[in-house]
């Protein structure tokens, strides 16, 4: 019988392809997710979908009483960094206490294994490039700040009551599902390649690049683009390495190939066939200047092979849903 996997956050652009994943290597998924940032539509009919939140205790004991569940990929943080600046509490509510909770109903429910989806932030202002999984974790804004907190617990909770755990460092996850069917959509909206492609479809007049004075080659941030489908291959391969008996542990997941704005929008440009008219606008507030993952460690302990290594094909995919999906889910 195939093993029951719980999605936290299952609703949510990262967890809804995380959902389709597991399904189409034989998982067994329940989701949970309070919908705050997911979408109903986003949600696979193939799993069973809870609607609730994971600071909610008895919502998680009757989850895990009704559910069978081995294992839990947790997906369901807030992720922005400029509001986070704004509105630190928010996020130490929702991120960190969301976590104390879920490890308070795992540990009552003998479940031994977490996945979590980490964050290059953690990493604040990078020293050395590319950020190898070991460099010192130094977060200059309070969603990075939360995270590592959440890192943190794992290995006291690890250390206490013996869940094995995987922290996952994403750098920037990009793209969606090749057929269209999922995708990239929030409000608002402050991922790159979606608003680029926004501006593609001429949903708005100009593209804002934050910052043309940073220590780069051309004055804008580097970032490193991750395919989301790569990604969730990385969380199913971190469950197999804690199910045969590993110790927990840590990786950073990227291309190991840094863009900058300025070559993402060419990129773009060229994959779209469209104009997108771009302008510079003032920094904002807690952007390092270059985030590259040295990913080598999840290739050799894990086993994980990237199948998008080309940044032209991660932004065809999400242009192949923006087509489909001009106004995301609202438009089904």
């Amino acid at each position: 019988m195939a093993d029951t996997i719980m999605v936290a956050g299952g609703a949510g652009y990262i967890g809804s392809h995380m959902v389709h994943q597991l399904i189409e290597e034989g998982y067994d998924v329940v989701i949970v997710d309070n919908l705050s940032t997911g979408h109903r539509r986003a949600v696979n009919p193939k799993a069973r979908f809870y609607e609730g939140d994971t600071r909610d205790l008895d919502f998680l004991n009757q989850v895990f009483e009704r559910e069978n569940i081995q294992a839990v990929i947790h997906m369901d943080a807030f992720s922005i960094v400029p509001e986070s600046v704004k509105n630190p509490l928010k996020y130490f509510d929702n991120n960190v206490i969301g976590m104390v909770k879920l490890f308070e109903a795992m540990q009552q429910h003998a479940i031994h294994y977490l996945i979590f989806s980490s964050t290059a932030a953690t990493f604040g202002q990078p020293k050395k490039t590319p950020v190898a999984d070991s460099a010192p974790q130094e977060p200059i804004n309070p969603y990075g700040e939360s995270k590592l907190m959440m890192e943190q617990m794992m290995k006291w909770v690890d250390q206490a009551y013996g869940i094995k755990s995987v922290a996952l460092r994403y750098f920037n996850a990009a793209g969606a599902l090749e057929d269209g069917s999922i995708g990239e959509d929030h409000n608002p909206e402050t991922h790159l390649i979606p608003i680029i492609l926004r501006t593609a479809m001429g949903e708005q007049d100009t593209l804002k690049i934050y910052g043309n004075d940073y220590n780069t080659p051309d004055g804008t941030n580097v970032r490193d683009y991750v395919h989301i489908i790569d990604l969730a291959q990385a969380h199913i391969l971190a469950l197999k390495y804690l199910q045969a008996g590993n110790p927990s542990d840590a990786f950073n997941l990227g291309s190991s190939t840094g863009f900058s704005v300025q070559e993402i929008v060419a990129a773009a440009r060229e994959v779209t066939q469209k104009p997108i008219p771009a302008e510079f606008a003032p920094r904002r507030g807690g952007d390092p200047d270059t985030l590259v993952a040295d990913s080598s460690r999840a290739k050799k302990v894990l086993g994980w092979k990237p199948k998008y290594d080309n940044i032209h094909d991660i932004i065809q995919t999400a242009w192949t849903w923006k087509q489909k999906h001009p106004q995301g889910y609202q438009d089904k």
